[in-house]
């Protein structure tokens, strides 16, 4: 199931990121972490849409960009329960 361009989640939950949105993911990162004050990286961008688009707040045409202060302001709300709810671990290897 595509979240938004370049990145999915298969049915088991496995996210999968095109390589080629790499450097916005990474913009993104860095974005988020200046909004939020949590230490933000490419792996809690990811956990953010996935989390938003379940929620409804982005759609699977949705674009990515660092520039996009409404997308920043959607995932930003989404780390704040990445980090307090499950103490920013995302994955398997927290």
């Amino acid at each position: 199931m595509q979240i938004v361009p370049g990145v999915s989640v298969s049915t088991a939950g496995q996210a999968t990121v095109d390589s080629s949105i790499a450097d916005v993911l990474f913009d993104l990162a860095i974005k988020l972490e200046e909004m939020t004050k949590f230490h933000v990286d490419v792996q809690h961008v990811v956990a953010a849409l996935v989390l938003s688009a379940r929620d409804g707040k982005l759609d699977s045409q949705t674009p990515l960009s660092s520039g996009n202060p409404m997308l920043a302001t959607v995932l930003a709300a989404q780390l704040k329960s990445v980090f307090g709810v499950y103490g920013g671990k995302v994955g398997t290897d927290d």
